[in-house]
């Protein structure tokens, strides 16, 4: 693995230790945000929830609450279609509380998977339909591309609000109130890479301000506040850039998170094994929380979730989460299963290919973007893992750092039915008799991307530093930066001729636990997962890449060093 370090400018970091009373390490971290004025990077470091922008700014959205209240009062029944990721469930739980405490009775509808696929689909649209007569329906976290099933309920005389937050393909829905941050042209704005559950937020704080306008008292008495407990789930989760906006919405909803937790995530926190009394942080929601969700919609029924989020009923509650904990244990059984397979597909494969497509009619389709993400990072390729669903293969794809999959898609379209998505994972279909052929172009179209030869996996390191350093105002400083994430990643320090003193411990055959002093005698304790195959030499030496981070362990909190990599350290390294 190379390891990367472009030093910032000393006399930018000069500037930052003044203005910002940063010390030296925290204020090359800062120099690397790419955020060049002083007062937006004191907001990024103190984001208050009065940063937030107007939400009628947003294309649409002012003309989407105006029509949801006009329902309100005609007693139309409203029907909320999410999807069913943690995105999807969470902006569906937000909508239909707030709207709820707003006086509407909506309904909700959340696509079954299996039955049928993804998003507002025609499938799902003719269930609608049939079950519901809704008079307005709002597809969140889906129905940007979604022209024909649109034009189905236009046609049966449902108005449709899109709340979306994917980008269009070639053409955009017609006909309905669409409010996507990604359908205006121009320079990006601080909402811009908000995800659903975002979108979800600013239309309730819209439509908290349409109600002050027309004088009822419930525009005053909602707070906005109480959701953002959703909020920060679907945002972490959704892996959007946690900048600007995205940025205020995780840190305060964590926040929100830990203070008010409702029945139902205090049923969830308990059968995901986290105690009740400790902080939930984003590692939490993205391995252990999301994770069970995800589970349930994508083998059985999203609608569970839902209900449970919206239950004050802990009994209730808590039995639904055992429930969603018995699919998230089938879902990595069966996730286990197709990686091994694929790893022998692999071997199988001719050596060359820049990216591999993976079909199997027996692999199922609900948890092949998980193995993807596994085999992209595995051999460093991109990787699109496909299973059958009807005449179909259908799946996901996850990309590696410097890839544009939507652009090497681009270059696929012909072969695809459908596909969608960001520049690092993306959703396909297409003719099961296409699978050979695409897997030609997508391996080309990687190559063309990178002009030849994919680039070796790499490790930027934020800063170098000293052990000496790591004290009590670097740690203070470092709280600042949470929560990390997609555009904020968790800085990675070196620290160059450090030695260890003692052998590490090994565990599990597979990790090792370590110590590490400074010169000042003071002990670190440190991790290494999936690293005892090649375990540093003792009293030698060495240069660290490490993740620095406080640690929760039966109630009390410790620093941990988290190994990312290690070298000989040379002369030329002084």
């Amino acid at each position: 693995m190379l390891w990367k370090y472009v030093p910032v400018e000393e006399e930018r970091k000069e500037i930052l230790r003044k203005e910002l009373g940063v010390g030296a390490i925290m204020a090359e971290v800062l120099g690397r945000l790419g955020i060049e004025s002083i007062d937006e990077l004191r907001t990024f470091l103190f984001p208050k929830l009065r940063d937030l922008g107007d939400p009628f700014e947003l294309p649409n959205l002012k003309e989407a609450a105006q029509r949801i209240l006009q329902a309100r009062d005609a007693g139309e029944r409203v029907v909320v279609f999410g999807d069913y990721d943690v995105d999807g469930v969470t902006s569906t739980t937000l909508l239909i509380a707030a709207f709820r405490r707003m006086g509407l009775r909506p309904e909700f509808v959340v696509p079954r998977r299996m039955e049928e696929g993804y998003g507002l689909s025609a499938a799902a649209v003719e269930r609608v339909v049939a079950d519901c007569r809704p008079g307005l329906l709002l597809a969140v976290d889906c129905g940007t591309n979604s022209q024909a099933e649109v034009k189905i309920l236009r046609e049966q005389g449902v108005d449709v609000i899109i709340v979306d937050h994917h980008r269009a393909g070639e053409g955009i829905c017609e006909d309905c109130l669409i409010v996507n941050p990604h359908l205006e042209d121009g320079d990006a704005r601080p909402w811009t890479h908000l995800s659903a559950v975002g979108l979800a937020f600013k239309l309730v704080h819209g439509l908290l301000k349409c109600l002050r306008e027309a004088g009822d008292s419930r525009g005053w008495e909602i707070e906005i506040k109480d959701y953002l407990d959703l909020v920060a789930m679907g945002t972490i989760a959704d892996l959007v850039p946690l900048r600007e906006e995205n940025r205020i919405l995780a840190r305060h909803g964590l926040k929100a998170l830990n203070e008010a937790r409702g029945e139902g995530l205090r049923a969830l926190v308990q059968v995901a094994g986290l105690k009740e009394d400790d902080p939930i942080r984003p590692v939490d929601i993205s391995f252990r929380l999301g994770p069970r969700i995800n589970a349930c919609g994508r083998l059985a029924d999203a609608a569970l979730p839902v209900r449970m989020l919206l239950s004050d009923d802990f009994g209730f509650c808590l039995k639904t989460a055992h429930r969603l904990d018995a699919y998230n244990r089938e879902r990595q059984d069966i996730e286990r299963r197709i990686v091994e397979e694929a790893d022998r597909r692999i071997d199988d494969l001719e050596a060359g290919f820049s990216g591999m497509v993976l079909y199997d009619d027996e692999w199922h389709p609900g948890v092949v973007g998980i193995v993807a993400s596994r085999i992209s990072r595995k051999y460093n390729r991109p990787a699109i893992v496909l299973g059958r669903e009807g005449d179909l293969a259908k799946g996901s794809g996850r990309g590696i750092p410097g890839l544009n999959l939507v652009q090497v898609l681009q270059r696929c379209d012909d072969l695809l039915s459908n596909w969608g998505g960001h520049p690092l994972a993306v959703g396909v279909s297409l003719p099961r008799d296409n699978v050979g052929r695409f897997q030609e172009r997508f391996s080309q179209a990687v190559q063309d991307f990178f002009a030849g030869e994919i680039p070796l996996p790499e490790i930027e390191i934020t800063a170098w530093g000293d052990l000496d350093d790591i004290d009590d105002r670097f740690l203070k400083e470092l709280d600042l930066l949470h929560p990390f994430g997609q555009g904020n990643p968790e800085p990675l320090f070196g620290v160059r001729r450090a030695e260890l003193r003692s052998p590490p411990r090994v565990f599990q055959d597979l990790h090792y636990r370590f110590q590490i002093e400074n010169r000042r005698g003071q002990r670190f304790f440190g991790v290494a997962w999936k690293k005892a195959d090649a375990i540093p030499p003792l009293n030698t030496p060495l240069d660290f890449v490490f993740r620095i981070y406080r640690n929760l362990y039966n109630g009390r909190e410790y620093l941990q060093f988290e190994l990312i990599d290690w070298r000989h350290s040379s002369d030329e390294d002084e």
